[in-house]
């Protein structure tokens, strides 16, 4: 699979006060790609689409380069202690993502130039939680990795956290785009993790990523270049033959990892729930998808601000841990499970 290349891009004026942002002007001003100015990038008009289908898969192909100017970071738990913001929104149609709700009108690619300043704001948070260290998620509102080839910020971010005695990077990628992020400084102080899942849903509900096996490629890359690895499998689904679908994806990824990944080898394990305001736009995005959201089938979980959540009944969910503990622990033994919601 060829890495993500924009059919549009937006730029907001102030990026180009800073070296990444000139950097992909120039870059982009010659390619042939249209180019145009947009005052926020919170607030891009002009993306190309007759309905609301059309202008959304356009959004997917649109690169909007800004400035982040609110550098009090998000909480992310169970993560990390706060969200890294590199980039925003995603160029995959995951039918599931969370980032439909989240991102709402504005799914187009944001990638944030004035790196110095957000790490700037990092090591203040740092210094205030020391001595404990302190974990950064770069992952919570985009697939970083997906635009490290345009940016580079992923990789400066690594080196950065690497200088860091108590600063700690994690993320998580569907992408197999690895090979510039091998030879980065990283000190140990990055948890490099991919999303991985059983055939049935990367077939069916993760168009535009890499393809399983080239994930399980690029990690066992990812291992014998000394990082911390893990696995995020999510959302974990009840499918027909769902046991066999995931007790094969274990086997291969067991099959594909070399000897370095043993050392520190995580996972984090989150299961399949929705929304109705998630339903609505998932079915209305991608009217003919497979993705299973019968609220008469799941429990309702309430969460934060009183939203409820459709998520398995307890039955399923207890099915689902104990088949993949049993397997995890089987295949990995030295694995560690992180959590599993």
């Amino acid at each position: 699979m060829k890495p993500f290349e924009p059919e549009w891009v937006f730029f907001e004026p102030e990026a180009l006060n800073y070296p990444l942002g000139e950097e992909l002007y120039r870059r982009y001003k010659g390619s042939g790609i249209p180019v145009r100015m947009t005052t926020s990038h919170n607030r891009v008009t002009g993306i190309p689409g007759r309905t609301e289908a059309e202008k959304y898969r356009n959004a997917k192909r649109t690169l909007v380069v800004g400035v982040r100017k609110t550098l009090q970071f998000d909480t992310s738990k169970p993560s990390a202690e706060y969200a890294l913001p590199l980039a925003t929104g995603c160029m995959g149609h995951c039918h599931y993502c969370y980032l439909q709700t989240t991102m709402g009108n504005r799914p187009y690619v944001r990638v944030y130039v004035n790196l110095e300043e957000i790490f700037a704001a990092a090591r203040k948070y740092i210094r205030e939680r020391a001595p404990a260290i302190t974990r950064f998620e770069a992952a919570c509102t985009s697939d970083p990795v997906g635009v490290e080839h345009i940016t580079g910020s992923l990789k400066r971010a690594i080196e950065f956290m690497g200088r860091q005695e108590l600063g700690r990077l994690r993320f998580v990628t569907k992408y197999s785009h690895v090979d510039s992020l091998l030879d980065a400084d990283h000190r140990g102080h990055t948890h490099f993790r991919f999303s991985i899942n059983a055939d049935h849903v990367v077939k069916f509900f993760e168009p535009g990523t890499s393809p399983l096996s080239d994930r399980l490629e690029a990690a066992g890359k990812v291992a014998r270049a000394g990082y911390p690895l893990g696995f995020i499998i999510a959302p974990l689904m009840i499918f027909d033959g769902w046991k066999e679908g995931y007790g094969r994806m274990l086997e291969e990824l067991r099959d594909r990892l070399p000897p370095e990944a043993e050392e520190g080898l995580t996972f984090e394990l989150i299961t399949h729930r929705f929304t109705k305001a998630a339903k609505r736009v998932i079915l209305k995005r991608y009217p003919k998808t497979r993705l299973e959201m019968d609220e008469e089938r799941r429990k309702k979980k309430w969460g934060k601000y009183g939203r409820v959540k459709y998520v398995y009944r307890d039955a399923e969910m207890e099915a689902l841990k104990d088949y993949m503990e049993e397997w995890i622990g089987r295949l990995f033994p030295s694995a560690k499970i992180l959590y599993f919601t």
